[in-house]
């Protein structure tokens, strides 16, 4: 029987969504997606939540989150233990806001196996990812240094989004990754469909050890500085080591500058069809709305209702158009 007390869920929470800011904006003020609800009701990051359930129970479930977000995530975020909300004093990428709270992580347990989950994606049927986020925990347990994408299978050469182009099967069911290919031209997009690409859903299921060894691979001076600076943090009780280091650590993305180029570590999980969409985009909302109609996911926990909801805002938009 497979041990799942190491297993962990990391809540990505620190966006600015800003791609989606003729949506999201409220009384001139820009609220990030994952605070907004698609359709009413919950907001995209208690839907995370409610996915990261799946994987592990509250008391390992941890987000990151930016300081200037605080009205927006206190409230939905109060059934986490306190410990568990990481707070980010500025944007310094994607890279640094998923580093930042694994080091937390390693420090509680530093044979943590976990889940990185985006809080601002649309998912129809969550049965079917969470049946996919299970299957890449398994895999964990006879796995120690592979880092497992999960890529969902396409429903349309969409040229918005990533891609990820699968290689060989490797020995326990996953594709090698052949390499990333990033809002290819529409033409390029039907011919990654062809050859099993699948989007890049940026949801990763790995061993601590083995996604830091991504980043000190990479960055071996920012992993030494930002641990050693959460170390003194945690022994303070305070966040100034953090948000002093945070002044000057440089802006890194978290596919560009980490994932891209050690495909050799990375596989691929392919997720069937599970009606996913990143809502990057104004276009790709109103896709999601008309795909969905006025389909209701029962059992979803309404813990406060969302700030704003991108059903009523794209509406409003487009009269005002």
């Amino acid at each position: 029987m497979i041990d799942k007390s190491h297993d962990w869920a990391l809540i990505l929470a620190a966006g600015e969504g800003s791609r989606l800011r003729s949506l999201t904006t409220h009384n001139g003020v820009a609220v990030p997606k994952q605070f907004c609800s698609l359709d009413g009701g919950a907001s995209l990051l208690q839907d995370a939540l409610h996915r990261a359930e799946a994987v592990a129970p509250r008391t390992r479930i941890c987000t990151i989150v930016a300081q200037q977000h605080r009205r927006w995530w206190d409230g939905p975020l109060w059934t986490l233990p306190a410990q568990n909300v990481v707070v980010q004093p500025r944007n310094r990428g994607t890279a640094i806001g998923i580093l930042l709270p694994l080091l937390h992580i390693e420090r509680r347990d530093p044979d943590a196996r976990l889940a990185l989950l985006p809080s601002d994606h649309f998912v129809r049927d969550e049965d079917t990812l969470a049946r996919s986020l299970r299957a890449a925990m398994q895999q964990l347990a006879h796995r120690s240094d592979a880092v497992l994408l999960l890529g969902i299978e396409p429903e349309e050469a969409d040229p918005e989004l990533g891609y990820v182009l699968p290689g060989r099967f490797d020995a326990h069911g996953a594709l090698e990754v052949a390499r990333f290919v990033e809002k290819p031209e529409p033409v390029t997009a039907r011919a990654l469909l062809e050859q099993g690409a699948a989007w890049n859903s940026f949801i990763v299921a790995a061993r601590l050890p083995a996604l830091l060894g991504l980043f000190e691979r990479r960055y071996p001076e920012i992993v030494a500085v930002l641990r050693a600076a959460v170390a003194r943090d945690v022994g303070n009780g305070g966040e100034d080591a953090v948000t002093c280091l945070y002044e000057r650590l440089p802006e890194v993305d978290f596919s560009r500058h980490i994932l891209e180029g050690q495909e050799r570590s990375l596989r691929l999980l392919p997720v069937p069809h599970c009606g996913w969409s990143d809502l990057g985009t104004p276009r790709r909302v109103a896709e999601t709305l008309q795909r969905i109609a006025q389909v209701r996911r029962p059992g979803r926990p309404l813990n406060t209702e969302a700030i704003l909801n991108l059903a009523s805002q794209h509406a409003r938009v487009q009269l005002a158009s």
